[in-house]
């Protein structure tokens, strides 16, 4: 349908009446209920024209900025919103925490790219992804963050004032850790300081103020990211070598560095200790504790310092699972205690 409608805006003769388009005495056909038939279809076929390479862009960005892996922080996010409950919160908070945390992490994520694209294309590793193998345009990608950070703000109005007044504060703090490894080897507690903030914004979206002992969470949220972050930081070693990019790997060496994530684990679990104390939870909650000790434990012997090859499977499947076990612990053990 779209190539005969193509080649008849080309003719000279009209396809309603046989006459041609060139004469003067044709007349067209502005009153014609054909003619605006014919108007509405190629209006339609305009649309659509525009629409298909916005969907495909959307899902290839979708697609570079992991999408499905906002599973790695929800769950935490989850955690933080039941305790300020004390149980379930309302389904009004619990939808726009969702849209918030979703939008947050694809701006973050997305702006990200956008920052290390000219790095992403020097780094073997990296060179196919959307940016520097022109699957996306720049003007594109800026625009998903733009219409991410607004959506994300706009989420944060619909739960209380002071969500909103601190939704700009977030934005800075997920958007501004793509530099840091510019300059910093500690880059990897900023990108865990970026996912801890999490529960704690839950926990202001449900109770509208900030209690001292959902920081605990934070905390551990911050090191079991950072620690996850530099095991994954070791597959560039070399490269961050070479261009002269800060990251723990490259300042102490991996087998040191495999270490020192172990020792912000560690760290994570103590936090999580602290936590089930301060909040009285109860076996349910200690017995998750274990469960994520236990998972890292899994998670640290993927790896070794002459074997990265299960790099992948320790930092996404594992992470993954971790967040989401800890929270039906938690989860469980508040519910039970109504």
């Amino acid at each position: 349908m779209v190539k005969i409608l193509s080649f008849v805006s080309f003719v000279d003769v009209c396809f309603l009446c046989g006459r041609c388009l060139k004469c003067h005495n044709h007349k067209g056909h502005e009153g014609s209920p054909r003619n605006a038939t014919r108007e509405g279809t190629f209006k339609g076929i305009q649309g659509y024209n525009l629409l298909v390479p916005v969907l495909h862009n959307l899902r290839v960005t979708l697609e570079m900025i992991k999408w499905e892996h906002s599973i790695f922080v929800l769950p935490f996010a989850f955690c933080g919103a039941m305790l300020a409950a004390n149980g379930l919160p309302s389904g009004h908070a619990l939808v726009w925490i969702v849209i918030a945390m979703v939008t947050a992490r694809s701006a973050a994520m997305a702006f990200n790219r956008l920052a290390d694209a000219s790095i992403d294309a020097a780094n073997p590793r990296t060179q196919t992804r959307a940016l520097p193998a022109g699957t996306l345009t720049p003007g594109f990608v800026i625009t998903f963050v733009l219409v991410s950070c607004a959506l994300f703000v706009f989420a944060a109005s619909q739960l209380n004032r002071l969500s909103f007044m601190l939704s700009p504060f977030a934005l800075a703090v997920v958007l501004l850790y793509s530099y840091t490894k510019r300059f910093t080897r500690w880059s990897h507690l900023v990108l865990g300081f970026a996912m801890g903030i999490a529960p704690s914004a839950a926990w202001i979206a449900v109770r509208g103020s900030l209690d001292p002992r959902i920081l605990l969470l934070t905390a551990a949220v911050t090191f079991w990211g950072a620690g996850f972050d530099v095991l994954y930081a070791c597959q560039d070693f070399d490269f961050d070598q070479q261009v002269g990019l800060h990251s723990i790997p490259r300042h102490f060496g991996i087998r040191k560095s495999l270490w020192i994530s172990r020792c912000f684990h560690l760290i994570m679990i103590l936090l999580l200790i602290s936590l089930v104390a301060v909040f009285g939870l109860g076996k349910l909650a200690i017995a998750g504790v274990a469960a994520v000790a236990l998972l890292l434990t899994y998670e640290h012997s993927l790896v070794s310092p002459h074997d990265l090859s299960k790099l992948n499977a320790a930092f996404f499947t594992m992470n993954g699972v971790i967040s989401v076990v800890f929270f039906f612990f938690v989860a469980g053990d508040l519910l039970l205690r109504r």
